[in-house]
């Protein structure tokens, strides 16, 4: 089999089979083909585009071209939930104890922040010693015990998804919407997940800022999934304006905690937590219907039994459960504390989650590029959100800074998020649509 051939078949837009796809995936994981026909390649699906067929095929290889986790030896589904990401997009951090503590296993391999968005891997080694990097048999071992844990990609799990994402970074291929599905599909395939929950997010702040482009992707990724035999349902959610209170590595870790402790910090927050991790309650049988899974999700917070989960996989995975029983004491904050005060009276019509997420970057929350690190330590924390009334001079928010030298520019980018009203805005629905797979 040869390269050309297979890109020039789909230049002119003709079906790839099982074995072509097959050959790229392979290919790609081993290095056998030169970047300039990958990205060639890449570059005529970015045109042409994939069948649902074609992209179900070539994510299984994708996700064939290295190893697998077999979960068999594990009862019951096995739920993952993803997001397609944000900003103060934390959700993950405390729905995946409240499902495992619903009695679902949860196998949840995250990611790491890049651009605007922040990674769930930043997020949990903001806990002092949390490993995120574990060998297969550690992590089946955790979800025997345990029922859940949140890990990294291994160089083995998923490896033509790495160089073809690297190659999707700079040829100009990344909004492709079936290379998406197939990136974000062959890992999910790999962990030998039955069931999957998506957050497909749109707005400002989101990868697919619009909404008609945000519901192609859902109902792909879902087509998808089921041509591989996985349960999908997504939920368009609004990423206008930052979801929660906290943006940061260390400050979304302790709020998620908090929650669990039962404490009430943001509504919209806990709104999408609880909706994401009851679906999955819901979709593994847990309950009869969607409501009822809610139900449970809010019973594993009141009784405690999330937070004791939460404790457990904190404790497997190396990190000093201090963080859990007294989260605003053991995880970080900067020391240099920047209140942001409103210039004018009015409402905030507005607090662009892009900019913020920029502002982010200033402080040195996020990255620009993938080797870059992170400051666990800084963040914002919203006094104030979209839709809320404010006088001159009131906080609208602490900024959390390690390096008195990025205030400035870190004030002036948050500053110019922000858009006023004289009259109250209307509120936003967080939820938009919740997509089902069709019933056969």
């Amino acid at each position: 089999m040869r390269m050309i051939d297979i890109i020039i078949k789909k230049r002119d837009n003709l079906p790839l089979s099982k074995e072509e796809l097959n050959f790229i995936a392979q290919s790609a994981a081993q290095g056998s083909v030169p970047d300039y026909q990958l990205s060639s390649w890449l570059m005529a699906v970015y045109f042409n585009g994939l069948s649902a067929q074609e992209t179900a095929f070539l994510t299984k290889a994708m996700a064939d071209s290295g190893d697998r986790l077999n979960l068999s030896c594990i009862k019951g589904l096995k739920i993952d939930k993803h997001s397609t990401g944000g900003v103060g997009d934390g959700p993950s951090l405390a729905l995946a104890p409240i499902a495992a503590a619903a009695g679902i296993a949860v196998p949840m391999m995250s990611g790491r922040g890049l651009g605007h968005t922040g990674g769930t891997l930043d997020k949990l080694e903001a806990i002092k010693g949390f490993k995120v990097r574990l060998d297969i048999s550690h992590i089946i071992k955790q979800m025997k015990a345990l029922g859940v844990c949140m890990f990294g990609q291994t160089g083995r799990l998923a490896p033509s998804d790495k160089k073809l994402y690297a190659l999707r970074d700079v040829t100009g291929t990344v909004e492709s919407i079936p290379l998406i599905v197939a990136s974000i599909l062959s890992k999910k395939y790999a962990e030998g997940i039955n069931g999957l929950v998506m957050d497909v997010k749109f707005g400002h702040g989101a990868f697919m800022q619009d909404y008609s482009k945000a519901k192609r992707l859902a109902l792909a990724l879902i087509d998808t999934a089921s041509l591989l035999n996985i349960k999908a349902a997504a939920m368009l959610t609004d990423m206008n304006n930052p979801l929660g209170r906290a943006i940061g590595n260390g400050i979304e870790t302790e709020q998620a905690v908090r929650m669990l402790h039962g404490e009430k910090q943001a509504e919209d927050y806990e709104e999408l937590t609880y909706a994401l991790s009851g679906y999955m309650i819901y979709m593994a049988g847990k309950a009869e219907t969607y409501p009822q899974g809610i139900e449970k999700a809010m019973k594993a917070v009141k009784d405690k039994s999330a937070l004791n989960k939460m404790r457990e996989m904190v404790k497997w995975q190396g990190g000093d459960v201090k963080a859990v029983d007294n989260p605003s004491v053991f995880l970080p904050r900067a020391k240099f504390v920047k209140e942001i005060k409103s210039m004018r009276e009015g409402w905030i019509s507005e607090m662009n989650a892009r900019t913020v997420g920029k502002a982010c970057i200033a402080i040195g929350v996020g990255r620009t590029k993938a080797e870059d690190s992170v400051d666990f330590k800084a963040g914002f924390w919203l006094n104030k959100k979209a839709g809320d009334f404010v006088k001159k001079g009131e906080v609208i928010a602490y900024m959390y800074c390690s390096d008195p030298d990025k205030i400035k520019e870190g004030t002036s980018l948050f500053y110019s998020s922000l858009s006023f009203s004289k009259i109250k805005p209307k509120r936003q629905r967080l939820i938009s649509e919740i997509i089902a797979p069709k019933k056969k």
